[in-house]
């Protein structure tokens, strides 16, 4: 990237950022989404719970629901972290996204703050989950049902798994991660300290195959959209 490129974009980020500190909208957005992710995940929960599924079907739910979430979200994220449209009529919130990577640590909160908060920045998932509740009043199957179901949960589950790979020094918790259920602390500084990997952040499972299509389709962040907000002092937006 040329000075004058870096420039420009410094400047468009700055720009952007003001107008998420200054148009209260924007903020305001973020609670609407949550609010919308949150209680569609609550109605889908509800109608999951009525299905009658044996037990070796459940475990299958869980695990192939796991992979997916951990691999949609984790294509979301390489998106978001090489997306610099901060011109366009969502650069504010691309802005705002990429201070995850300014700030390491996310300020202390309730767990379930946390779910509620961190759902409202998956504006992809409104649209997802309102779409599995209305195949849910179709004659879907049941097994395909729930792990349509278990995705549009896990992903928010996923941000509490982002958030305390971050945070958490619980011995609880740092067992859920060597045993694999959670994000492990020491696989997802990788995508801190090197640049264009390890995206997945619900368990890392499925970071063998997102890296393969980050390495082909991007050039990575260091050099690009982390450079973005060198000149930005403002507040951070890191868990709202």
């Amino acid at each position: 990237m040329s000075s004058e490129d870096l420039s420009r974009k410094k400047q468009e980020f700055n720009q952007a950022m003001s107008k998420y500190h200054h148009i209260k909208a924007y903020q305001r957005t973020y609670k609407l989404v949550s609010c919308i992710n949150v209680t569609l995940q609550i109605i889908l929960l509800y109608i999951v719970s009525t299905l009658f599924i044996p037990l070796p079907w459940l475990i299958f739910v869980f695990l192939i629901s796991y992979f997916i979430t951990d691999f949609i979200n984790g294509l979301v994220h390489l998106y978001m972290d090489n997306n610099d449209s901060y011109n366009s009529f969502v650069g504010v919130f691309i802005a705002s996204f990429h201070l995850h990577h300014k700030t390491m640590e996310y300020k202390k909160s309730n767990i379930f703050l946390v779910y509620f908060n961190e759902s409202g920045t998956k504006f992809w998932l409104v649209p997802y989950l309102v779409c599995v509740l209305l195949l849910s009043f179709t004659q879907i199957n049941e097994i395909v049902l729930s792990i349509l179901i278990s995705v549009g949960i896990l992903s928010s589950v996923a941000e509490v798994s982002h958030y305390l790979c971050h945070n958490s020094n619980s011995r609880f918790v740092k067992f859920l991660q060597d045993i694999g259920l959670l994000l492990s602390k020491k696989a997802h500084l990788r995508h801190h300290k090197y640049d264009n990997v390890q995206y997945a952040f619900l368990n890392g499972m499925s970071d063998v195959f997102i890296d393969k299509i980050a390495i082909k389709f991007y050039q990575g962040y260091k050099e690009n959209s982390d450079r973005h907000y060198e000149s930005y002092s403002g507040q951070d937006t890191h868990n709202r």
